[in-house]
């Protein structure tokens, strides 16, 4: 069973907060929406076999797994874990700060993934940023 949490997004501030709590946005003329998050520990493979771990931050126990990656890219602040990892600047809702870092970032997780490391990618949704990096590496992979 997976579990769920429930947050209302305002994009227009990026930011959310816990459904019944106190609202992180004042405006009621934003755009807020109801949003059901669940932990992603997904293996995704690009049409080439690269294969990464699509994940995301679980506040509970974010960093519990079967067996550690070997590295991580993560898009979100939160992330941190004790296996050797990198982080990109990349606020929820945004882009990433300085798309130097993450063209820097993604080329290194597609070597890595490709030489047989076990490669995770992840924000804290495992959704927005971490599917548009998904994304990025399937175009640098040719598709």
């Amino acid at each position: 069973m997976t579990d769920i949490t429930v947050v209302v997004v305002c994009p227009e501030c990026r930011t959310f907060w816990p459904e019944g709590g106190e609202p992180a946005c004042a405006d009621p003329d934003h755009g807020r929406r109801r949003h059901e998050m669940h932990r992603h520990r997904t293996p995704v493979r690009l049409p080439d076999g690269t294969e990464f771990t699509a994940v995301s931050y679980d506040e509970a126990d974010p960093y519990t797994r079967d067996r550690p990656p070997d590295y991580g890219l993560y898009l979100d602040g939160r992330w941190q874990p004790p296996w050797a990892h990198d982080r990109v600047a990349w606020p929820d809702f945004g882009v990433p700060a300085d798309p130097a870092d993450l063209a820097a970032g993604l080329g290194d997780v597609l070597a890595r993934a490709r030489a047989g490391e076990r490669v995770e990618i992840g924000c804290l949704g495992g959704h927005g940023r971490t599917g548009t990096a998904l994304a990025c590496l399937a175009v640098l992979c040719g598709h």
